[in-house]
C-alpha cells in the first residue's frame, strides 16, 4: 500500500470502528465516543495525522500534530497493553521453547521475582515457577503504576482533561520500573522477536499477505461484493486481508494459490 496512502494498523483500528463496520441502519461505524477513537489511534505518522485533521478538525489525530498527550484513560489502556504483552511474550517464549527461564536469569525484573517465588515455595517446579514469577512481577508493574500515577496527579494536578494532555504522561511507572521494564523488552527483542524462527515464520506470512493481495487485486470477484465492488481496489483489498485472522488467511492462500503458505 506504499503507492496507495500507506497502511498503519493504529490508523486501520480507527477505520474498522469508523467505516467498516455496519452495525446500524443509520451510519457506518459504531459510533463510538472520542475518548474510545482516540485510545484506539495509539501511534499515527504525521502525514496521516494531517490528512484526518483536514477530515475531522480537532479531532483524534489532533495531540500528534500538537505532540500533547491523550486522556488519562487512553494513558491507562497503552500501559495496560504493554505490561500484558511482555507477560504473555515471556509465557509463549518459554512454552514453546524458544527462551529459556536460564535466559530470563539476565532480566532483573523477572529473576527478582523468580527469587521470591522460590523463597516462599521451594517445592515449585516447571511450569508453575514460571507462572508464579509472572503474576508477582504483573503485581508489582500494576502497584508501582498507581502509586507512581498518584504521586503524578498530585504534582501536576490538572484542573481538567486539557490539563492532562497538556502534561506530560500520568499514568506511568516509576523511574525504577520504567528501567526494568526497558530492560524486559530489549531482552525480548533480542532472544524472542528476532529468533531465527520467528523471523522466518514472519518471512513466511509476509508472503502469504503479499500473494493474497495480488491475488485479490487480479480477480476481485473472489472478495466478497461488500469489498468487490468498491472503486477504490487497492484500500478495499486492503481492508479485506486485514479483517482476516490467520487461519482464514491461510485458507484463502491456499485456496488461490493452490499451495500451502506456511508449513
Amino acid at each position: 500500500m506504499a503507492e496507495h496512502g500507506g497502511f498503519e494498523h493504529n490508523l486501520q483500528s480507527l477505520r474498522v470502528v469508523d467505516a467498516l463496520e455496519h452495525r446500524y441502519p443509520q451510519y457506518d461505524g459504531l459510533n463510538l465516543s472520542f475518548e474510545t477513537r482516540e485510545g484506539i489511534l495509539k501511534h499515527c505518522s504525521r502525514a496521516n495525522a494531517q490528512r484526518l485533521e483536514v477530515a475531522e478538525p480537532h479531532g483524534v489525530a489532533r495531540r500528534f500534530l500538537d505532540r500533547t498527550q491523550p486522556g488519562l484513560e487512553a494513558q491507562l489502556c497503552n500501559l495496560a497493553d504493554a505490561i500484558a504483552y511482555n507477560a504473555h511474550d515471556i509465557d509463549d517464549g518459554v512454552r514453546s521453547g524458544l527462551i529459556s527461564v536460564e535466559q530470563l536469569a539476565e532480566v532483573e525484573l523477572f529473576e527478582r521475582y523468580r527469587r521470591e517465588a522460590l523463597a516462599e515455595y521451594p517445592q515449585l517446579q516447571d511450569r508453575r515457577v514460571l507462572y508464579e514469577t509472572i503474576r508477582r512481577m504483573l503485581s508489582a508493574q500494576v502497584y508501582d503504576v498507581i502509586d507512581a500515577t498518584r504521586a503524578a496527579l498530585q504534582a501536576v494536578a490538572p484542573d481538567d482533561a486539557d490539563g492532562v494532555r497538556n502534561a506530560p504522561p500520568i499514568v506511568a511507572f516509576s523511574a525504577t520500573m520504567q528501567a526494568q521494564s526497558e530492560e524486559l523488552k530489549r531482552f525480548l527483542f533480542r532472544n524472542l522477536y528476532r529468533h531465527p524462527q520467528v523471523t522466518q515464520t514472519t518471512d513466511q506470512a509476509q508472503q502469504v499477505v503479499q500473494e493474497l493481495f495480488e491475488a485479490y487485486l487480479e480477480r476481485a470477484a473472489e472478495m466478497p461484493d461488500s469489498y468487490a465492488d468498491r472503486r477504490d481496489r487497492h484500500r478495499a483489498v486492503a481492508d479485506y486481508i486485514a479483517g482476516m485472522t490467520d487461519r482464514f488467511a491461510m485458507r484463502e492462500h491456499e485456496r488461490l494459490t493452490g499451495r500451502r503458505g506456511i508449513a
